[in-house]
């Protein structure tokens, strides 16, 4: 079946909300629409919408001058089944002690690594992106230092690769994973069975530290929290209220150039700054609760 895709930028979260609803009025309507901010400081939004008939072209240049946004981009998708070609696509990846990789490359872990298996789906966190990596890498490092913590949250867990990597060493400790997506906590839990650490792992779906079980089991002495920008700053009461004294946050999905906004709301919420990593375009930021 043919897919095509309309996508333009324009300034502002809310004129790009209501060109989205905008965009959903049109016939032929499309199958989805989605808006998302382009974290590179420029302050423009991205809206995008799937059609599986072509879209009438005249309609989106009058919709996107009426609300401000550049001409719209529109392309046929070919027919492709996106998650088996990134499978066959992704190799695996070492960080550290760990080895994530995919079904299709089983037979290539290494004696004595800890393995992780994470197929490439609609959850983020396979391992390849400069920020799950370096949360990895953090992570890993403060093992080797001897860091053993006993309560551990992955806020905004996708994959829940990161809470899988602390299943997999602290065999006695609390882990919970929580993503605000349902999708996202499906995979995760999936992605548990299937490294065989049934009952190691508690999913569940909340927005940030919202919900009564991670209310009840804080304060966590690691909090992993591969998000974006935005979010991880209005987190940062929050993550001072349910991390430990002296516990460990390991942020990321941030660019190298807001590294320095974070750090400093991080600062100011009682934490301090002792690693941070870049890798590419991505930082990796770890602070200890003071």
């Amino acid at each position: 079946m043919t897919t095509y895709s309309a996508l333009t930028t324009l300034p502002g979260e809310d004129p790009a909300e209501a060109l989205a609803a905008a965009i959903e009025k049109l016939n032929p309507e499309p199958v989805g629409v989605g808006v998302f901010e382009i974290e590179d400081g420029s302050g423009l939004w991205e809206v995008g919408a799937y059609f599986t008939e072509k879209p009438d072209e005249i309609m989106l240049d009058v919709l996107a001058a009426a609300f401000g946004a550049k001409p719209f981009a529109l392309s046929e998708l070919p027919d492709v089944d996106w998650v088996a070609k990134v499978q066959r696509e992704l190799h695996p990846v070492e960080a550290g002690r760990f080895f994530v990789y995919g079904s299709h490359d089983a037979d290539k872990v290494p004696a004595g690594c800890i393995p992780l298996q994470i197929e490439a789906t609609v959850a983020f966190g396979t391992g390849h992106h400069g920020t799950t990596l370096g949360c990895l890498r953090a992570f890993d490092q403060l093992y080797s230092d001897g860091f053993r913590p006993a309560r551990v949250a992955d806020i905004g867990c996708g994959t829940a690769v990161l809470a899988l990597a602390a299943a997999a060493v602290l065999p006695d400790a609390l882990i919970i994973a929580s993503d605000i997506d349902e999708v996202a906590v499906d995979v995760a839990e999936a992605n548990v069975a299937i490294n065989g650490l049934d009952g190691r792992v508690e999913c569940l779906e909340a927005s940030g530290f919202d919900h009564p079980r991670l209310a009840s089991a804080a304060p966590f002495d690691l909090i992993f929290a591969n998000i974006l920008k935005g979010p991880l700053i209005e987190l940062a009461p929050s993550m001072a209220a349910h991390c430990a004294k002296g516990g460990v946050a390991i942020l990321s999905g941030l660019l190298v150039v807001q590294a320095e906004a974070v750090t400093d709301a991080y600062l100011a919420a009682g934490f301090e700054l002792t690693a941070r990593e870049d890798i590419g375009e991505w930082s990796t930021l770890v602070l200890r609760k003071r």
